[in-house]
């Protein structure tokens, strides 16, 4: 399960950064502000980046609590 999970956080990873330069290059090449639809495209992927990134952080803990648990 981790191994999905990682491998989705690296490719939704990347989804993020192109929508980040999208949104420079937008901001760049148009007079004024971009849509809104292009300043908010990054937020979707940012929060499942921030979830999956948690879950990734968490699990070391999680495994050397339930050894410690049945060997202690």
């Amino acid at each position: 399960m981790s191994k999905w999970i990682r491998q989705i956080h690296r490719w939704v990873s990347i989804a993020f950064t192109l929508c980040v330069v999208a949104n420079f290059v937008a901001m760049a090449m148009g007079d004024g502000q971009p849509p809104a639809w292009v300043t908010y495209s990054p937020l979707p992927p940012l929060a499942f980046l921030l979830f999956t990134g948690l879950y990734l952080f968490v699990l070391p803990y999680l495994r050397r609590g339930g050894a410690a648990r049945v060997g202690g």
